[in-house]
């Protein structure tokens, strides 16, 4: 057996004891959940196709979405953990590619920090099976940024939308620059009442002939317009956009990113503690887990997934490229089904890119 193979091998025994091995993951899944939960950008990586129904499908993207709605329709409530190992679908610029992945779900967790420190553990023992000992950590947190963006003062019309961008360097600089060149309404004008407006959107409906029954419904039409309304007249303060340009472009050893964080936060007396602490926390807990790491932190960094919670990672090798993924991800039993957020965490393994450290 070649070095190869072993490494395979000790992978799947890993994968094994470490959890549950989830064997009956479909590789068709329905596209609508991906769309729903993960978001727009995530959308655009599957592979899509259209059942005779008129439904849409893709190929498995990954493991955590049809792991977490499994959990949640066989009515669990223990804490678990499951693990997995095998092939996921994604959509490249190049067309469809398949790769292999091995990861683990820590679901209805007790304690988060605790079940980040098992994930960290994890992906070490999966990095000394490829002997591989200097990754590169960038960590961020979904935490902090609500917390701050709570604190600011800014309407609250905008919050939502600024919230969507995070993790979206090109996004939020564009954001940014409407805010700033942003002269609001003119104060004469008024908006009307949405039943004003669903009245003469209907009768305008009509007058042109369609059927306000079909496609876009008057109240859909006059929930859209008063939006617009909304926006255009709040404006965001000049400090505030400071602030959040100041923050997202920390980058910096976590000990340094924290400071920094820190004193932009007490010139501004912003009070946002909770978050700092559990950076500093986990990020000693991953440096003794994996020793020849070099951690970063990044206070723009996110994976732009919608049910991400709190801290975020992506570990990359020698060469740049992702080797391990994952984070905090609160919000998605919640928005399966559940009466409340409930703590999870969990991490994806890139197979061949650790098999790839070991020829390097």
């Amino acid at each position: 057996m070649n070095i190869v193979a072993q490494q395979h091998e000790a992978l799947a025994a890993l994968v094994k004891r470490a959890g549950t091995p989830s064997l009956d993951v479909p590789v068709l899944l329905p596209a609508s959940d991906y769309f729903d939960l993960a978001g727009e950008e995530f959308g655009r990586r599957l592979v899509r196709t259209t059942g005779g129904d008129g439904n849409g499908w893709c190929m498995r993207p990954d493991f955590t979405l049809p792991i977490a709605k499994s959990y949640m329709a066989d009515n669990c409530a223990d804490p678990a953990a499951i693990t997995y190992l095998g092939r996921v679908f994604r959509q490249r610029q190049t067309g469809p590619v398949e790769f292999e992945q091995a990861g683990l779900e820590l679901l209805a967790q007790p304690e988060g920090d605790a079940a980040l420190q098992r994930v960290f553990a994890f992906i070490g023992e999966a990095f000394s099976i490829y002997d591989f000992s200097s990754p590169a950590v960038q960590l961020g947190s979904v935490e902090l940024f609500e917390n701050l963006l709570a604190t600011l003062d800014m309407p609250d019309v905008w919050r939502p939308r600024v919230l969507r961008r995070f993790g979206n360097q090109k996004q939020m600089a564009e954001l940014f620059e409407r805010l700033q060149n942003h002269a609001g309404m003119d104060n004469q004008q008024q908006p009307d009442t949405k039943e004003q407006l669903v009245e003469q959107i209907t009768e305008q409906m009509l007058a042109d002939g369609i059927n306000p029954l079909e496609g876009r419904r008057p109240e859909e039409i006059a929930d859209r317009y008063l939006e617009k309304q909304a926006l255009a007249a709040a404006l965001v303060p000049a400090k505030t956009i400071q602030i959040l340009q100041a923050y997202l472009g920390i980058s910096a050893p976590v000990d340094q990113a924290l400071e920094k964080i820190k004193n932009l936060f007490a010139a501004n007396s912003i009070d946002v503690q909770t978050g700092l602490q559990r950076i500093d926390k986990n990020a000693k807990s991953l440096s003794k887990i994996m020793p020849g790491a070099q951690v970063t932190f990044d206070a723009g960094f996110s994976p732009h997934l919608h049910y991400y919670t709190g801290l975020v990672f992506e570990i990359s090798g020698s060469a740049g490229k992702i080797l391990a993924s994952g984070g905090e991800y609160d919000r998605l039993l919640k928005a399966l089904g559940a009466k409340r957020d409930i703590c999870a965490a969990g991490c994806a393994l890139w197979v061949k890119r650790l098999a790839g450290e070991t020829e390097a």
